[in-house]
């Protein structure tokens, strides 16, 4: 597992880098690392936006059948006081287009939120390999 820490924007491009070598390490198709890195660079940005900052952590589980790429955003800011407002497309706290929770979630294989308002926010995304790689 690969920690990063999200303190400023060029720390967005960190998290996508390393997420890209990770996928291209186990051999993800080049449509399937760009879901990878969009999902990445999303959930970097909100952590940063949203949570001012925090840490990602990009890693590898390996089983018999598949290899499975993890990413974990984890922040310490205000939290989520509305998960479902904040998971429906076009909501944005920040003006933005209100695309980062409901992208990543379509992109990857997984999407797991965890937030309590006050205590800041862990999502966690997966993307699974089509077979097992050494």
């Amino acid at each position: 597992m690969q920690e990063l820490p999200i303190q400023e924007e060029v720390d967005i491009v960190h998290v996508r880098q390393a997420a890209r070598e990770v996928a291209v390490s186990v051999g993800f198709s080049l449509v399937d690392q760009t879901k990878v890195v969009t999902a990445a660079s999303e959930l970097a940005r909100n952590t940063l936006q949203h949570g001012g900052g925090g840490v990602a952590t990009v890693g590898l589980e390996r089983t018999a059948n598949h290899t499975t790429l993890q990413l974990v955003f984890r922040d310490d800011g205000p939290g989520i006081p509305d998960v479902e407002q904040a998971l429906t497309d076009g909501y944005s706290s920040a003006g933005g287009l209100g695309l980062g929770f409901g992208g990543a979630r379509r992109l990857a294989d997984t999407f797991e939120l965890d937030t309590k308002p006050g205590e800041g926010t862990t999502v966690t995304i997966t993307f699974r390999t089509r077979s097992a790689v050494r």
